[in-house]
């Protein structure tokens, strides 16, 4: 972990903040610094700022860089459940409880070790620690993602998420009725300044716009099933703004503080539904996943209630 807190004299003023921390942390490349000031690891006068911010005499920038080049992920022998498989792509039926890819605290066990040990070939274009990996998804929630095989693949994918054209389909359980039987959310989210763990909604003009559509499923008594698609693919989106309307997930250890009355290992969300255009043919293709058992068994009680 490379830690910097330090007063902008001089030397510093004018420059942009992604530019002046590469020049002070040459162990690491554009790319990493980015991404560090992109999640909220660096901040300015105690607020995150953009990587073009341009710095001014005594701003105080403190930041906690993890450099992942000491991270490395190995092949391990996991059971992962493949929906659909060909020369450019994998989808994968991700459980509760897996994370994505190594990081801080999870090097081991994680879907990026699976992967290197069943899938002969993944995409580059995330290097060493995330290879395949396009999107993400909470290790809490379940459910599909799509993993690039190579790096022609990797960028078609990643496109389409930037051109909105891969559709992802959520479906949760939320607490309480929901005013509105459908929706759209927009709002700015950033890192929450006083929970480094958590996402919160900020002001308009910060952070980064995030747009989630919503439509009701069923009520029960007590709770709402929700389906949402995502326009955009901020962090912890869907719980962000589950929790901004009011009726956070059940099961959310972070953005629901209401006690939990069914016994569960995280947040009752599962990413069921994804729509892409193959890479190679264009084809439009999708792929369903079944709400995950444990899910099912807290509906079944609720319908007896």
């Amino acid at each position: 972990m490379n830690n910097v807190d330090l007063i902008i004299d001089e030397g510093g003023v004018g420059l942009r903040l992604d530019k002046y921390l590469l020049t002070i942390l040459d162990s690491f490349t554009r790319s990493q610094i980015k991404n560090a000031i992109d999640s909220g690891s660096v901040l300015v006068n105690g607020k995150v700022q953009k990587a073009g911010y341009l710095l001014k005499q005594n701003d105080n920038v403190v930041a906690q860089l993890e450099d992942t080049s000491k991270i490395y992920a190995k092949p391990e022998n996991l059971p992962i459940n493949i929906v659909y498989e060909d020369d450019d792509i994998v989808v994968i039926n991700k459980e509760q409880g897996m994370v994505v890819h190594p990081a801080v605290g999870n090097r081991q066990g994680t879907l990026v070790n699976a992967l290197l040990y069943s899938i002969n070939s993944l995409s580059s274009v995330n290097g060493d620690v995330r290879p395949g990996i396009v999107h993400r998804i909470d290790k809490d929630t379940s459910g599909l993602l799509v993993v690039a095989k190579n790096d022609k693949a990797h960028l078609s994918l990643s496109k389409q998420i930037a051109d909105k054209t891969c559709k992802r389909y959520y479906i949760a359980l939320l607490q309480g009725h929901l005013k509105d039987d459908s929706g759209q959310i927009v709002t700015n989210i950033a890192r929450d300044k006083n929970n480094r763990l958590k996402m919160a909604v900020v002001p308009s003009g910060t952070g980064k716009e995030a747009i989630t559509n919503y439509t009701v499923e069923h009520y029960y008594k007590g709770y709402t099933l929700v389906k949402f698609e995502l326009k955009t693919g901020r962090t912890h989106q869907i719980r962000v703004h589950s929790a901004y309307l009011k009726h956070p997930i059940v099961g959310d250890p972070l953005y629901n503080p209401n006690p939990c009355k069914f016994k569960l290992n995280g947040q009752l969300l599962h990413a069921y539904r994804l729509v892409l255009s193959h890479p190679t043919t264009n084809e439009l293709m999708t792929f369903d996943a079944p709400l995950p058992d444990y899910f099912v068994e807290v509906l079944n009680k609720l319908e007896e209630q």
